[in-house]
């Protein structure tokens, strides 16, 4: 360091908001609520679909476990960023930084992975009922929840290592609401090329492979639903499959914009708005989508809030 004059970044300052100084106290209570929200929806669906006894199925354990992740998932930065918002502060060290980077990807990835799970169980559950119970057993259901939690600790931790391995010698303003890999590398010394090109290989990686599942598995659902037998199994199949890829949609559109973009097209603001999206937003809607579109969900609902 000395032979070549430089001064290693030890911590960053987010930026965020701070170029609405004259709303910094409306944010802080539009994103607290906005989290409060997230915080009350998603609990509540995981102590409805554990309680009830008519929820006790595949399809509900792995919308427990997405409700957890998305509460966790948003965990990683809206806290942070009411913080922030709170005490004007901004400042987060570096290895701050690099843990709420390493959790940011470890969470979704996870739900890219659980997006696909719950894609597959539909598949099951319409192209091949009469083996549903068979296949869709327990243990079946958790193993594909841990390796949907699991499987991609150990390629996010060491692409994490890489991130942060690179020299930080200033500015060590962070453009953005939390720390992420894109606005990094805007602040790093040296050729960051090749880094640059990993992270972009795994995100497309676990963006792509899940989503082709879930592609797989809808074109199959989609040329089944038409030939069953009864109009309620009709109706009811679409709805629970609707819910899920509006999910989908929602999830992998704003993710894959942030991420898979080419450089180039990348503004500071686009990304704020899309980051907020995909952590923000999303997780209020989820549990609003799977409750309000599904009637075992509200007859739950309605049988707790009368006893």
């Amino acid at each position: 360091m000395e032979q070549n004059n430089l001064t290693l970044v030890m911590e960053f300052i987010l930026l965020g908001f701070s170029d609405l100084p004259n709303l910094q106290g409306l944010l802080f209570g539009i994103f607290l609520a906005i989290y409060l929200s997230i915080l009350t929806g998603n609990c509540l669906l995981i102590v409805i679909s554990k309680i009830d006894p008519a929820l006790q199925t595949p399809m509900y354990f792995f919308l427990r476990n997405l409700s957890l992740l998305e509460t966790c998932f948003t965990s990683v930065t809206l806290p942070r960023m009411l913080a922030d918002l709170w005490s004007q502060k901004r400042t987060i060290s570096l290895l701050a930084c690099a843990v709420q980077t390493c959790f940011l990807y470890i969470f979704g990835v996870a739900e890219c992975l659980l997006l696909a799970a719950m894609a597959y169980d539909r598949y099951v559950a319409i192209c091949k009922p009469l083996y549903y119970p068979l296949i869709m057993n327990h243990k079946i259901c958790v193993q594909l929840v841990v390796a949907s939690w699991m499987i991609g600790v150990p390629v996010l931790i060491e692409e994490t290592y890489q991130v942060f391995s690179l020299n930080f010698c200033g500015p060590n303003k962070i453009n953005h609401i939390f720390c992420d890999a894109p606005p990094l590398f805007k602040l790093a010394c040296g050729d960051t090329y090749y880094v640059e090109v990993s992270v972009h290989v795994v995100a497309l990686l676990f963006v792509t492979i899940p989503f082709l599942l879930i592609l797989s598995s809808y074109a199959k659902i989609i040329t089944t639903i038409p030939k069953l037998p009864s109009t309620s199994g009709r109706s009811k199949a679409f709805s629970t499959c609707s819910s899920h890829l509006m999910v989908v949609c929602l999830f992998y559109g704003s993710g894959s914009i942030v991420y898979l973009q080419p450089k180039s097209s990348q503004s500071a603001g686009s990304g704020k708005v899309l980051a907020l999206f995909y952590t923000t937003v999303i997780p209020v809607f989820n549990p609003l989508i799977y409750s309000l579109r599904n009637k075992e969900v509200i007859a739950a609902m309605r049988k707790i809030f009368l006893k």
